[in-house]
């Protein structure tokens, strides 16, 4: 019964309802007496059902502007005394704030990328971001207006609202999830302003921090590792939260087995260690089941040994070409001369970023970057 209730979630259908129209149709028609509250929220739920997450907020700033004036001044005024009170200034992680002003920032973005009304643009953002991240509409700017953009995000970024400083770093991410690509994205530009950040004390900041580290991680791994050894040396950052900086920033280069990210953690490329006992519990395996593997890790040696442990799985597909991914299991400290048995469930279903097909797939257990062990088993879909 539970598995049926997850199915039938939805998260559209969550962050934009009837309710949430209603809501922020009120907040409008205080703002602007002659908003038609009855026609605007008419116009938007009757399109809804045929509209996905990203669609629907499209559809309510187009909404929202054919009952707002004209003028994009007058506009932009009606949308900043929309806004609710600012999210919990003193907060310092996980407070996105609500979806239903997403509409907001885009109808900024549509109507106000011009050198006249630039300045009043980006003002509006930097409000509108502390009730909901502007990251996807700041892009717009950074492409059209990049000098004058970037200058407002330097200075976002010693803001003393935490919301802005994050939007200074996730808002000039270079690879940013669901949001448009940079034209001319510049890596000294984020080096100044993740310079501004990396010792910030809001776990929201340092976690965009590592992010958009992680992005950049995929181009040019040496640029990260070198600017998290500054960070690190300069001791500005508690060592907890640096410690998560630097595990979170080189998550992706650690999959990879990169030698000098997994060396600058503390995992050396050949611990002594023996792994017995690897086996798969079913080698043949339906789609909707679950592979089962286990491993016994043994000490050979007279120090504790620090382990990174990953598995990869490599699908078969259609083309009877392999893929793989990459999958974390744990890090633990393996105490000399000790051993640790390891279970591990894994479901293999479909999913809309990966097809399974039928036929001969293969578990690898991947310790500290190195391949160490591998079992195959068969999936029938």
């Amino acid at each position: 019964m539970k598995e049926i209730e997850e199915e039938k979630f939805s998260l559209k259908d969550a962050l934009f309802n009837a309710e949430k129209v209603a809501y922020l149709s009120d907040l409008v028609h205080n703002a602007y007496y002659n908003f038609d509250e009855n026609e605007f929220r008419h116009d938007v739920m009757a399109k809804f059902p045929k509209l996905e997450l990203k669609e629907r907020i499209y559809w309510i700033g187009d909404c929202l502007e054919k009952y707002l004036p004209k003028n994009y001044e007058a506009l932009l005024h009606i949308l900043v005394q929309t806004l609710p009170e600012e999210l919990d200034p003193e907060n310092t992680d996980d407070d996105f704030g609500d979806f239903i002003f997403s509409p907001l920032a885009y109808l900024v973005a549509k109507k106000g990328q011009n050198s006249r009304d630039l300045p009043a643009s980006l003002e509006a953002l930097g409000e509108m971001t502390k009730r909901f991240s502007v990251e996807y509409s700041i892009r717009y700017f950074l492409n059209s207006f990049p000098k004058e953009t970037f200058a407002k995000m330097m200075e976002w970024s010693q803001s003393e609202n935490y919301h802005q400083r994050r939007l200074a770093s996730e808002g000039l991410r270079p690879t940013l999830p669901w949001g448009i690509g940079l034209d001319d994205y510049k890596i000294e530009n984020s080096a100044k302003i993740l310079d501004n950040l990396y010792a910030d004390k809001a776990r929201f900041v340092t976690r965009s921090v590592a992010n958009h580290l992680n992005d950049i991680s995929k181009f040019d791994p040496e640029f990260v590792l070198k600017t998290l050894k500054k960070w690190k040396k300069s001791e500005k950052q508690e060592k907890e939260e640096m410690d998560f900086l630097i595990r979170h920033s080189l998550r992706t280069l650690v999959k990879k087995g990169d030698r000098a990210s997994l060396d600058f953690l503390g995992f050396k490329e050949n611990p002594e260690i023996k792994i017995l006992d690897f086996k798969i519990k079913r080698t043949k395996i339906k789609i909707g089941e679950k592979l089962i593997f286990s491993f016994r890790l043994q000490s050979e040696s007279e120090v504790p040994e620090n382990l990174m442990i990953d598995y990869i799985i490599r699908y078969a597909n259609a083309r009877n070409k392999l893929s793989e991914k990459v999958f974390k299991i744990k890090q633990l400290e393996l105490r000399a001369g000790g051993h640790k048995i390891i279970e591990k469930k894994h479901l293999l279903k479909k999913m809309s970023t990966r097809n399974l097909y039928t036929g001969k797939h293969t578990v690898y257990l991947q310790i500290n970057g190195k391949i160490m062990a591998k079992e195959e088993f068969h999936l029938k879909v």
